[in-house]
């Protein structure tokens, strides 16, 4: 393994094993929210906070002149917080292990690499005078699409022309994303004995539903995020054998394309579902950026390829223009035996570099 930036990769790589040795479970990432700050201040930065938020903005961001404003500023984002660890790891998933150029831990690939090897880039190019400023950002509760994470932080940043988000995408870059909509679904009925011929059972109304949304499919769909996809995750019915439930209750997990809102989803399911609907949140929104905008085309250049990518991120709380794009496999989130290569960490240092410097 040839290191570009080895300096760079060491320090990063010195620091995500620190990182995965801190649980940061959403919702509980003070500790490694800790971590980070103190290495950033140890690197003579002058980090900001909120919450387990912390970020970090470039030497001129802010006093340039006067012309901070006639700049665009780019946001450099990945997420500190982890899932639970699932069953069947062979290796402890919060005690970082190295074999060669694989380091196993949980969050090593979502997103630690990206986070990792973004905030090696930030120190690289702070103080560098480009045509544009720079924000670091490791915000928290992604996972979760937590209210204290990102979309708390937004409004205390300057305004944001573009971000590179740091999820893994085997460092190709995804312009486009999916939303997420989930609604709990409750159909009604009357309960009576399952002996005789009364009650009205409710499981029957919600599996008429359950077909139509199984059997249903929006029209317009694209080439990189393709059809709305409409799938029931949950069922819960019934108390015990002998009675005709009143009440059954269903999950639907929508993942949305750009072409419609989810507002616009969650009104054309209760024209035509007789069930009682409620949407948890509308905020979860698909995101997509043009492959003219200058960094696309910079990615096209070095030969990377665009795609559409299924699964959610911090993306879709941003109303500006951005991307994914991280070391790491989308494939190896949220498994067992999570890992990230220490290449791919090195890769990203010297890709994301080359790009943003090329703007």
């Amino acid at each position: 393994m040839e290191l570009k930036y080895k300096e760079q990769t060491e320090e990063a790589v010195e620091l995500l094993k620190r990182l995965i040795a801190t649980p940061s479970v959403s919702r509980d990432e003070k500790a490694a929210a800790d971590v980070l700050e103190a290495y950033m201040k140890e690197k003579g930065l002058n980090p900001q906070r909120h919450g387990n938020n912390v970020w970090c903005l470039s030497a001129h961001a802010l006093d340039d002149g006067g012309q901070a404003e006639k700049k665009p500023i780019i946001l450099l984002n990945a997420h500190i917080d982890t899932v639970k660890p699932v069953a069947g790891w062979q290796h402890d998933p919060f005690s970082p292990t190295q074999e060669g150029d694989t380091l196993y831990g949980l969050g090593s690939n979502d997103c630690g690499g990206g986070l990792m090897a973004l905030l090696q880039v930030f120190m690289l190019l702070k103080d560098c005078l480009q045509s544009y400023h720079l924000i670091y950002l490791a915000s928290c509760e992604e996972e979760v699409s937590g209210k204290n994470g990102i979309e708390s932080v937004l409004p205390l940043l300057p305004k944001i022309d573009f971000a590179i988000v740091g999820e893994p995408t085997g460092m190709q870059p995804a312009i486009a994303e999916k939303g997420l909509m989930v609604i709990d679904a409750t159909a009604h009925g009357k309960a009576g004995h399952a002996a005789r011929n009364e009650g009205d059972n409710a499981i029957y109304h919600a599996m008429k539903d359950i077909l139509w949304l199984s059997q249903w499919q929006f029209p317009k769909q694209t080439e990189l995020l393709g059809p709305v996809k409409n799938t029931v995750t949950i069922v819960n019915a019934g108390t015990q054998h002998n009675v005709i439930p009143d009440q059954c209750t269903f999950t639907i997990d929508v993942r949305s394309n750009e072409c419609y809102t989810n507002e616009e989803i969650f009104a054309f399911f209760q024209k035509h579902l007789t069930s009682e609907l409620k949407a948890r949140s509308f905020r979860l929104s698909s995101s997509r950026i043009d492959e003219s905008h200058p960094f696309v085309q910079a990615c096209i250049k070095e030969g990377l390829k665009p795609f559409g990518s299924p699964t959610l991120s911090d993306q879709a709380l941003m109303r500006f223009p951005s991307l994914k794009l991280g070391p790491g496999e989308s494939s190896r989130s949220h498994t067992a035996d999570e890992y990230i290569k220490i290449s791919e960490i090195d890769n990203a240092i010297s890709l994301y570099v080359k790009l943003l410097s090329s703007l």
